[in-house]
């Protein structure tokens, strides 16, 4: 096993332990289906109507989402990478995933493009939005499906798409 695999799942193990240890097993629940994508569809909808900048919050997103999804999915299915609640044996996970593979974390891309067209839109809100990002990050290791290197690279995708879209929209 190489060092980068070695270091991946140390801070795996640790980061599922500490959680355990603190029994913040029902808070990662709850931060995690924060990430599951209706939040993004009825906050971007709402603000169509509620604020002026929400047609703008609104095409940032969907664009970011149009292009995102099929790159997740193929990235996804190309790798392969086994979540971790399926390749390390004896993990019990809290839940079953939608599908086997963990790279990358669809959650955080997605918690990461939202967090970037609050910072677009909203910046004063930026700090929170990137924390709350991070942490739905954070949910998904503690809850054993995925490794902290899926979330880098879920952090990575939807970041770099959000450069992408801004200088086409």
């Amino acid at each position: 096993m190489n060092l980068i695999t070695k270091a991946d799942q140390y801070l795996f193990y640790a980061i599922v332990d500490f959680t355990r240890k603190q029994d913040l097993s029902t808070a990662a629940l709850k931060v995690s289906a924060t990430g599951d994508g209706h939040f993004y569809v009825y906050l971007s909808v709402a603000l169509l109507f509620l604020h002026h900048q929400g047609q703008h919050f609104f095409n940032l997103l969907l664009l970011g989402f149009v292009i995102e999804l099929p790159l997740y999915l193929l990235l996804k299915n190309a790798i392969r990478r086994q979540r971790p609640c399926f390749a390390l044996v004896g993990f019990n996970r809290h839940f079953e995933p939608s599908d086997k593979f963990s790279l990358p974390s669809g959650h955080t891309a997605g918690a990461f493009i939202f967090a970037c067209v609050v910072h677009s839109c909203f910046p004063v809100l930026a700090p929170v939005t990137y924390l709350w990002a991070f942490t739905v990050g954070l949910s998904r290791i503690a809850l054993g499906v995925h490794y902290p290197l899926d979330i880098a690279a879920g952090m990575g995708l939807g970041i770099g798409l959000m450069v992408l879209v801004e200088r086409i929209i």
